[in-house]
C-alpha cells in the first residue's frame, strides 16, 4: 500500500520544521490589514507564552516582572503586547480625518528598554508585539491567538475602573486562559 505523505521517523521534525537546537525560521512578511504597504508584520509563532499586558505604569511594571518569572519557571516564551489607540483622528476645525503613524521600531526599543529595567538581563525568550483597539479586547485575542499559559496584567490605578469596569475584570470575564492581576 503507497503513501502518498511519508511522516518523519521517531525524533525527526516535521517537514518544514527547524532541527533541534536550532532557532525557528521566520515565517514571510504579511502585509498589515490597515493598508500600510511600507510596512509588514512578520507572522510569529510561539507556543503557549506568558503574555504581559504593558501600558508603562507602575502596576504594568509590577506585571512584567512577574510576568518574566513565571515565564522562566514555566520555561516558556514571553509575549510583551502593548496596544495603543486606533490612532485616528477628526481634526475639529476641518473634519479631516488625521491618522497618526506611530514608529513601530522605535516602540519596540522602548519596551524592551522597560523590560531591562524592569528585569535587567534575563534567559527567557521574549517577544514584542504592538495592536491598536480595546486593550482589554486586543490583549484577550492575543492570548488566544497564541494559545497562551496565562495573561499577566496590572491592577487598575483608580478606584473608579474597580467600580465601573476595567480591562482586568473584562478579561477574568472573557479571557480563554488564567488571568493574573498584580498590584
Amino acid at each position: 500500500m503507497d503513501q502518498a505523505e511519508s511522516s518523519p521517523s521517531p525524533g525527526q521534525p516535521e517537514p518544514g520544521q527547524p532541527e533541534p537546537g536550532q532557532p525557528a525560521r521566520q515565517e514571510q512578511p504579511s502585509p498589515r490589514p490597515d493598508g500600510q504597504a511600507g510596512q509588514a508584520t512578520p507572522a510569529l509563532r510561539l507556543e503557549h507564552p506568558v503574555v504581559a499586558g504593558y501600558d508603562g505604569s507602575a502596576s504594568s511594571r509590577n506585571a512584567l516582572a512577574y510576568a518574566v518569572g513565571l515565564s522562566a519557571r514555566l520555561g516558556r516564551p514571553l509575549l510583551i503586547v502593548y496596544v495603543c489607540s486606533s490612532g485616528v483622528y477628526c481634526e475639529p476645525l476641518t473634519g479631516q480625518v488625521v491618522g497618526v503613524p506611530r514608529d513601530a521600531d522605535a516602540l519596540e526599543r522602548w519596551l524592551l528598554a522597560e523590560l531591562d529595567q524592569v528585569t535587567g538581563y534575563t534567559e527567557v525568550d521574549v517577544h514584542v508585539r504592538t495592536r491598536r483597539g480595546s486593550p482589554a479586547r486586543e490583549l484577550a485575542a492575543a492570548a488566544e491567538e497564541f494559545s497562551a499559559d496565562a495573561l499577566v496584567i496590572g491592577a487598575p490605578k483608580h478606584i473608579w475602573h474597580r467600580v465601573a469596569g476595567s480591562v482586568s475584570g473584562w478579561l477574568a470575564r472573557h479571557a480563554r486562559c488564567p488571568v493574573i492581576v498584580v498590584p
